[in-house]
């Protein structure tokens, strides 16, 4: 995905509203969705200050989960995702380092996506992690798709 790609994705995944009912329908739909293909990942769902869900999928190992909080991390930081982050940066040959920020608190790879509300911005995130960078950033989205969608 390019730059481009990233910031329409980003433009259409704005939710009506957020509440810890919706992080538990949005873990519990990440879930299934692994459950169904096998996937061994770890489904991560946190605003700023707390987790909302939290699941390691069988398959999944314990680097998954400081993955996890690391893209996390990034995504809550620049209001953007983790995998967007990674391409901006790639584009201006920036590192995490020129903004201060340390490579084993944050994750410029892609899993993360943040949870952004009509009138009130970015609300928290939801993060994937256990596959290849771009599958992890598009479970995560076609999770919040579902949102979405209203199914």
């Amino acid at each position: 995905m390019d730059i481009t790609e990233l910031e329409a994705e980003a433009a259409r995944l704005i939710l009506p509203d957020f509440t810890e009912e919706t992080a538990l329908r949005l873990g519990l739909t990440l879930m299934n969705m692994a459950k169904l293909d096998r996937l061994p990942v770890v489904i991560d769902i946190r605003t700023a200050d707390r987790t909302l869900f939290h699941l390691a999928m069988p398959g999944s190992a314990p680097i998954n989960d400081r993955w996890a909080r690391r893209k996390s991390n990034t995504a809550l930081h620049f209001h953007l995702a983790s995998l967007h982050v990674g391409r901006n940066m790639a584009a201006k040959g920036d590192t995490l380092e020129k903004h201060g920020l340390s490579e084993t608190e944050f994750a410029i790879h892609g899993g993360a996506v943040p949870i952004c509300v009509a009138g009130a911005g970015v609300v928290a995130c939801a993060t994937v992690s256990g596959l290849p960078q771009l599958d992890d950033h598009r479970l995560v989205v076609r999770g919040i798709d579902t949102l979405l969608s209203g199914a």
